[in-house]
C-alpha cells in the first residue's frame, strides 16, 4: 500500500471492489481517466461478489423486457422501476458478451452449441441465467481483478476504509462554497497501517460500497465489513436514501453451531431441490403455489413458520434425487463445503436457516447512478435504482452490479467533460487520541446484531420495532461519542456506520405500517 500522502488528487475516486466498483473503475479507466480504486480489506478479491454462487440474469431465447419486467414486479412486490428493468433487459446482454466473455473470458459454463447454457431460479418465468458451475461471482471477480491490476491508469490502495465523503458545503475552506449545488469532491480516507486519514479529493466519487449484513447476527455475506458504510456516509453527506425496509433474508444458508453462515445458493431449488420439515414432508406446497420455486421472501417465512411449528433449528434441502455424478459437477463448491461439516449432499439433505443477504433499498440513483448529490454516484447493493422494487430477484444483483457499474464509470468521463468541477481546499483531519477500550467496542457491535436480528428481522412487529428503537437510539449516542473522542480505527469507523445503517433500516420499518416483499409486519 502506498502513502495517502501520494494521493491528493484523482480523476475519479471508486470506494468498494466488489464487482460493481470494479465494472466502474474499468469502465472510466478506458475513458482515459485517473482512476483511484480502494478498499478496506487487504485483498481485491474480499467482496460479497466474490462469494455469490448462483450466476447472472442473461436472457432466454423466448424472453421479451415484458416478461423480464413481469418476472421482476412480482417479486418485487408491484414497486419496481420499470426503467430500472428496461436498461438492464437492453443493456445486460450486451455487456456480459462484449465485456464478460470476449474481454475478461471468463469460463461460463457452455453448451454443445458453445453458447451460455442457462439455468431456472426461483420466480423466473424461463432459463435465463448464465452461470459458472456454483461459483460465478469468483470467477467474474477473478477474471475482472486480473485485468484489473494491469491497467496503467487505476491505483488500487488496499487496507484503505473511506470515513467520510467530502462535500464543499461541510469541508471547503472557502466560505462561499455553502451556496453551490450539494457537491462532492472526495472522500476522507483512513490509511489502516499508518493509523492516518488523508483526504483523496476527485471530480466524481462512486460508491460501491456493498451492502449492510452484518448488522445483523446472521447472515450470508462473507464480510464482517458489510456494515452499511456506504447507505452511513451518504446519509451523513445529505443524499436521498429510500427502501431500506426492504432487507431481503436468503432462505437458505448452512445451519451451523456458530455464527458463520454458508449460502447455499438458489440454484440447488432450481434445479429440483425440494425443502422438507424434520419429519421428510415436502412442505412448501402449503404456503404458495410455486412451492420451491417462491420468490425468496415468500420462502424465508415459511421455513421460519416451519420451524418454529415443528420446533426445529433447520430445515433440509434435499436434491439427492438427481445422480451423484451430476450433483458434484454442478455444485463443486457446495458439495465441498457441505463436507467439511461431514454432510454428503449426494445421500442427504442440508440443513438450512434463513439469514440476512441484501438490501433492496439505499442510496437512490438515476439510470446513469447519479445520487441527488453533484459528483457522487451509487453503484451496486449500496445503491436503488429500483430494480429490486420491495424484494430481490434472484441472480439480479451481479446483474445490477456489471451494468450501473459500466454505465457510471462511461458517464462520469462525459460528466467531468461537461461540467463544471470545483476542486476546493479543505481542512485537514483532526486526530484524536483518546483509547477506546476494544471490549466496549465489541459488545457495541454484537448488541447491534442481536437488536436487530430479534426485532428488526424477518417477522416485525410495532412492539418489536419500538424495543429496537430504545436500544439504538442511545447506543448510537454513545458509539458517536467514542468516534468524536477516540483514536480512529476500522473498527470504530464500522461501528459508526452500523449505528446509523440500523437506525436509518430500522426508520424505514418503523414508518411503513403495512407489509410489501421484504417488509413483513405481523401486526
Amino acid at each position: 500500500m502506498k502513502s495517502g500522502e501520494n494521493f491528493k488528487k484523482t480523476d475519479v475516486l471508486v470506494i468498494g471492489t466488489g464487482l460493481a466498483g470494479l465494472s466502474a473503475a474499468y469502465a472510466a479507466a478506458r475513458e482515459g481517466l485517473q482512476v483511484t480504486l480502494i478498499t478496506a480489506e487487504t485483498e481485491l478479491l474480499e467482496a460479497s461478489s466474490y462469494y455469490a454462487q448462483g450466476g447472472i440474469i442473461y436472457r432466454a431465447q423466448e424472453d421479451t423486457e415484458k416478461c423480464l419486467l413481469d418476472d421482476f414486479q412480482r417479486t418485487g412486490a408491484g414497486i419496481v422501476n420499470p426503467e430500472a428493468v428496461r436498461v438492464v433487459f437492453q443493456k445486460g446482454p450486451e455487456f456480459i458478451d462484449r465485456i464478460l466473455c470476449d474481454e475478461l473470458e471468463v469460463p461460463f459454463n457452455r453448451n454443445q452449441n458453445g453458447e451460455l447454457e442457462l439455468t431456472k431460479e426461483g420466480s423466473h418465468s424461463y432459463p435465463r441465467i448464465a452461470f459458472v458451475k456454483d461459483h460465478t461471482g469468483q470467477s467474474i471477480q477473478h477474471c475482472f481483478v486480473q485485468r484489473i491490476r494491469k491497467i496503467d491508469n487505476i491505483t488500487i490502495i488496499t487496507n484503505a476504509t473511506a470515513v467520510d465523503l467530502i462535500t464543499l458545503a461541510h469541508h471547503s475552506r472557502n466560505p462561499l462554497h455553502i451556496y453551490e449545488p450539494s457537491t462532492c469532491v472526495g472522500a476522507y480516507i483512513l490509511f489502516q497501517e499508518e493509523k492516518e486519514v488523508h483526504p483523496i479529493l476527485a471530480k466524481c466519487t462512486i460508491l460501491a460500497t456493498g451492502g449492510l449484513g452484518n448488522i445483523y447476527l446472521h447472515t450470508s455475506n462473507p464480510s464482517a465489513r458489510t456494515r452499511g458504510d456506504g447507505y452511513a456516509m451518504a446519509y451523513r453527506a445529505g443524499a436521498r436514501i429510500m427502501n431500506m425496509e426492504y432487507v431481503q433474508f436468503h432462505p437458505t444458508t448452512l445451519f451451523s453451531t456458530n455464527e458463520e453462515r454458508f449460502l447455499i445458493t438458489e440454484a440447488l431449488r432450481g434445479e429440483g431441490a425440494v425443502l422438507r420439515n424434520k419429519h421428510g414432508e415436502a412442505f412448501m406446497k402449503r404456503y404458495h403455489q410455486l412451492e420451491n420455486l417462491a420468490s425468496r421472501d415468500i420462502v424465508a417465512r415459511s421455513i421460519i413458520t416451519e420451524m418454529n411449528e415443528t420446533d426445529s433449528k433447520f430445515v433440509y434441502l434435499d436434491i439427492t434425487h438427481r445422480d451423484s455424478g451430476w450433483i458434484k459437477k454442478r455444485f463443486p463448491k457446495i458439495y465441498e463445503k457441505c463436507l467439511e461439516h461431514k454432510i454428503d449432499i449426494t445421500a442427504e439433505g442440508i440443513p438450512v436457516v434463513p439469514a440476512a443477504h441484501y438490501e433492496c433499498g439505499g442510496v437512490a440513483t438515476d439510470m446513469l447512478a447519479n445520487t441527488t448529490i453533484r459528483q457522487l454516484k451509487a453503484v451496486g447493493e449500496v445503491a436503488c435504482t429500483g430494480l429490486h422494487g420491495a424484494n430481490r430477484l434472484a441472480s439480479s444483483s451481479l446483474l445490477e452490479c456489471l451494468v450501473f457499474g459500466i454505465i457510471a464509470g462511461e458517464d462520469a468521463a462525459l460528466q467531468i467533460q461537461k461540467q463544471r468541477t470545483i476542486i476546493p481546499t479543505v481542512a485537514a483531519w483532526k486526530k484524536e487520541t483518546e483509547i477506546i477500550d476494544p471490549d466496549l467496542l465489541r459488545q457495541d457491535r454484537s448488541t447491534i446484531r442481536q437488536t436487530m436480528w430479534n426485532y428488526v428481522g424477518i417477522v416485525r412487529t410495532k412492539k418489536k420495532l419500538e424495543r429496537a428503537f430504545g436500544i439504538l437510539w442511545q447506543l448510537n449516542q454513545d458509539i458517536q461519542h467514542f468516534y468524536h473522542h477516540g483514536e480512529l480505527s476500522d473498527e470504530l469507523i464500522g461501528l459508526r456506520n452500523a449505528a446509523t445503517a440500523s437506525l436509518l433500516v430500522l426508520h424505514a420499518a418503523r414508518l411503513h405500517k403495512g407489509s410489501r416483499g421484504c417488509h413483513y409486519r405481523a401486526d
